[in-house]
């Protein structure tokens, strides 16, 4: 075997296992990148039993405990509303009127399971999608959504 077949085995051993390193890497991360939605978009791309981030303002009068319990409110992107069933503590920022982000799975025909909830930190912040379209219905009073 001469050395330019040595070489050429050599390169394309490394180019399979750099591949098959790629490929590993890529099906760990899907399971495990959580995707952003507005209310409006929760049915088209969320999947059903899939973590996700439910992004909105909390709106005004919707919060409410169940019989078990666990705290409900509507998150709105100003044109469709979405329940949200968290069973928690809530964080102190909380309220309503303002925007909030809950991480959890979506059950078509049922209230959005939430495992966290996060509140704004400041007046300033509010996720780039749901400022987006907030702007599109008319809606926003902020300067910038970042």
């Amino acid at each position: 075997m001469r050395r330019r077949d040595q070489r050429l085995i050599i390169i394309g051993a490394a180019g399979a296992i750099l591949i098959a390193a790629v490929a590993l890497t890529f099906t760990g991360l899907r399971d495990s990148v959580t995707y952003f939605v507005a209310p409006s978009d929760l049915a088209e791309k969320a999947e059903p039993g899939r973590l996700v981030r439910l992004g909105g303002l909390v709106v005004d009068g919707t919060v409410r405990r169940d019989s078990e319990g666990a705290i409900l409110f509507e998150v709105t992107d100003g044109a469709v509303t979405a329940l949200v069933r968290y069973d928690g503590v809530l964080p102190d920022l909380f309220r309503e009127g303002q925007g909030v982000v809950a991480e959890g799975r979506y059950t078509p025909g049922a209230a959005f399971e939430a495992d966290r909830v996060l509140a704004r930190h400041d007046e300033t912040y509010m996720p780039r999608e749901v400022a987006e379209a907030l702007k599109q219905r008319g809606e926003w009073k902020g300067d910038d959504p970042r």
